[in-house]
């Protein structure tokens, strides 16, 4: 495929899109799941209708339900047309639909996986010939030890491989040699720090590191991908994004969302395991790592994993003073009524599991000795806004306190990574008049109307990468241990906690009075969102 050229915007002058995949053969587990059904599948055809996707590609939907390549194809235009706006369009779903093929079987059953390596191959060999396999791990957790072991016995993974073990089917190629073979792992990504590890230790025995993706939808994000392009394509930021110039850091995950049919998984994870130990630390790390010597993947993760490794831990008393968790009753919504956590479907009457959590932490760095950063991530709030916001501290002289404005607000710059993606600088600014009186103006930046494109959605950026053997956007072992590694400690201490250490909150709030407090003892408050 050659070069895409992006319609006239003088914004965009002489920008194109040249990354451009080998074609390769795709296999999704779980292909008649929900994750597949809201995301990858539309991500896809999106990325087929743009020319993304090179000649040759195909997708294989490896699920239980016993159809055929034809009961496939009609269940994925189905989906794209509940799911995608703007419908789909006749010429490029005909050159989508002949991509798509349909492997029936048991995620625990070998044969399965054989039957998979055969028709891999013959997909291969009539369309793409370059023998490059991407395997997307879209199925329950607890299937995924069973996918794993199921490919590497089938010789898909490409790997070192277990030497006790006899492979069958076609044997995986180094890259250049036949071909690439690489797998995508959704999070969650294990329970635990020891069920993550046990996963890793899985995942080792049939694949190298180089070949495993574990995905976070949120790294995918173009705000989240731009936090390091604002901090150090421009001369102005990177100087004062430290302890010297920085008061604090808040970042926000908010859902107007409850648990929904969610109930029994959520059951097992709470907020905790849900949302903070991936998503938020993550953004966490990109605000808080040290400049990568290059734009190499290698090199930015490792930034991000020693930014996860200088988290302050957690545990004890400092558990019951920094952290808050909360977990929504009845409320309301957009003005609509809405049910409590305990009274949704699949939730135990009497459950303490958190759909919220807020807590204060710091990073133990030379950078950012000293400068708190207050994290929230809630169901139930009255909004869906995801943010991340730096807060400069206040000029030494305060010139202009005794106007009618009174004290001037300090400067603060806000990434908004959904549901508008774009970027805020609060400034003061004097009011017109014969008197100094000081008042916050922002200077806004939007993705959508700058740039006159949709951006794209965070599964088309991380599928393109995981074609393109771009591991930056995704998480290394190391990262997910030192994750787990902070949370663990949280939530240990949460288990040895009687039930008053869970605080309620209404549905349709920002959350517990003790999510307030934790900040206000430090004489800030939460940004209104």
């Amino acid at each position: 495929m050659g070069v895409v050229t992006l319609p006239e915007n003088p914004f965009r002058e002489g920008l194109e899109l040249r990354r451009s995949p080998e074609a390769s053969t795709m296999v999704i587990f779980g292909a008649t799941g929900d994750l597949s059904r809201r995301k990858l599948l539309p991500s896809l055809y999106v990325m087929h209708r743009q020319g993304v996707l090179p000649a040759g590609f195909s997708l294989i939907g490896f699920a239980r339900r016993p159809w055929d390549d034809g009961e496939f194809r009609a269940y994925v235009r189905e989906s794209l047309e509940e799911g995608l706006q703007e419908g789909v369009e006749p010429a490029a779903w005909s050159g989508f639909e002949e991509a798509l093929f349909f492997t029936p079987g048991e995620f625990d059953e070998p044969e399965a996986y054989v039957g998979l390596a055969s028709l891999t191959a013959e997909i291969d060999g009539r369309r793409a010939g370059t023998g490059n396999r991407l395997f997307y791990l879209a199925a329950p957790p607890s299937s995924y030890p069973a996918i794993i072991d199921g490919l590497g016995r089938a010789g898909l993974g490409g790997g070192e491989g277990r030497p006790d073990v006899e492979t069958v089917g076609v044997t995986g190629a180094e890259p250049g040699r036949g071909g690439w073979a690489r797998v995508v792992v959704e999070k969650p990504f294990g329970h635990d720090r020891s069920s993550a590890a046990r996963l890793n230790g899985q995942l080792k025995e049939w694949f190298r590191e180089e070949q495993i993706f574990r995905i976070d939808h949120y790294l995918g994000k173009e705000t989240v991908q731009n936090i390091l392009v604002f901090r150090l394509a421009n001369g102005i930021f990177e100087p004062v994004w430290n302890r010297e110039w920085v008061d604090h850091v808040q970042i926000t995950v908010a859902e107007d969302l409850g648990v929904g049919g969610r109930g029994p998984y959520f059951e097992e994870t709470g907020n905790m395991r849900d949302m903070v130990q991936n998503h938020v630390l993550q953004l966490l790390a990109l605000v808080a790592m040290e400049p990568p010597a290059s734009f190499e993947p290698d090199a930015v993760r490792d930034e991000r994993a020693k930014a996860l490794r200088a988290l302050r831990p957690l545990s004890g008393a400092q558990v019951d003073g920094d952290v808050i968790r909360g977990q929504y009753s009845p409320g309301y919504v957009g003005g609509e009524p809405v049910l409590g956590y305990r009274e949704e479907s699949g939730v135990a009457s009497e459950s303490d599991v958190e759909t919220f959590v807020a807590m204060r932490v710091f990073v133990d760095s030379w950078r950012w000795a000293g400068v708190p950063f207050y994290v929230r991530a809630g169901k139930r709030m009255p909004r869906r806004a995801t943010e991340i916001a730096i807060q400069f501290k206040q000029p030494p002289l305060l010139l202009f306190g005794e106007g009618a404005g009174g004290e001037p607000e300090p400067n603060v710059l806000a990434l908004h990574i959904q549901p508008d993606e774009g970027i805020t600088l609060k400034v003061g600014s004097k009011l017109p008049g014969p008197s100094i009186d000081v008042h916050p103006v922002h200077m806004d930046f939007r993705y959508g109307t700058s740039f006159g494109r949709r951006s794209p959605e965070a599964y088309e950026r991380l599928l393109l990468d995981s074609l393109l053997g771009d591991s930056t956007l995704f998480s290394r072992e190391d990262s997910v241990d030192a994750g787990w590694s902070f949370v663990d400690r949280i939530r240990a201490r949460w288990e040895e906690s009687d039930r008053s250490s869970l605080h309620v909150y209404e549905a349709g709030s920002w959350g517990p009075q003790a999510a307030a407090d934790l900040v206000r003892r430090d004489g800030r408050r939460w940004r209104r969102l």
